[in-house]
């Protein structure tokens, strides 16, 4: 009985430190991490501040965790996508759609990075893990542009870097600049009818700027 005491504990930490990161993600979104409180946190999700400490010792150790987590959320979904029995060119939309689809349903993680930007990525550079997660995107991608190239759809004069940050910077102006740019030019675009010309968009723009003519 005793050996199997302790587990009811520790999913119980689990989902506590878990729900912990769910609320203070959101607050560290909508307020940044200088206007963000650790009393709100500990608010919203009904416990004290000294539980927070607990867990994580302290704001900036809070903020960087939820960090981690958010970057983590990203390149777990890239590595899902499947695109080894795909031509190079279809994986490449693949890619680019499934990253447009994570970034419009985790709005948060814009916000997150787009905090980090106004900081000089002042905690991001503390996170060593993060420089080697991305890592596997990256040569996921380099191996397809390879194989293109081998095949004679995709042209050269770019790496696989390149066609990451193409494919981030899409998918990041679509949450980031909604309210400004939907101000000026009269259009939302995060309506569903917006959002299917977008994700339609986007494998086209990344095809036609890589393949071979």
């Amino acid at each position: 009985m005793s050996s199997s005491a302790p587990k009811p504990r520790l999913r119980d930490a689990e989902r506590t430190r878990r729900e912990l990161l769910d609320v203070a993600g959101e607050v560290f979104a909508e307020h940044g991490y200088s206007g963000a409180r650790v009393d709100e946190i500990a608010a919203r999700t009904r416990t004290t501040k000294r539980m927070i400490y607990y867990y994580f010792g302290g704001k900036d150790q809070l903020y960087s965790a939820v960090l981690e987590r958010a970057y983590r959320g990203i390149r777990q979904e890239e590595a899902r996508i499947d695109v080894a029995g795909l031509d190079p060119l279809a994986a490449l939309r693949e890619i680019a759609v499934a990253t447009f689809d994570h970034h419009v349903e985790h709005a948060e993680f814009i916000r997150l990075v787009m905090i980090e930007n106004i900081h000089g990525a002042q905690f991001l550079k503390q996170i060593e893990s993060l420089r080697e997660l991305g890592q596997p995107a990256v040569d996921a991608l380099d191996v397809i542009l390879t194989r293109g190239r081998e095949m004679g759809e995709i042209r050269d004069g770019f790496d696989a870097v390149d066609v990451h940050m193409l494919i981030s910077a899409y998918c990041v102006f679509q949450v980031a600049n909604q309210h400004t740019f939907g101000h000026l030019f009269h259009r939302d675009l995060l309506s569903p009818d917006a959002l299917t010309h977008s994700r339609a968009m986007l494998p086209d723009i990344v095809e036609n700027w890589v393949a071979i003519r």
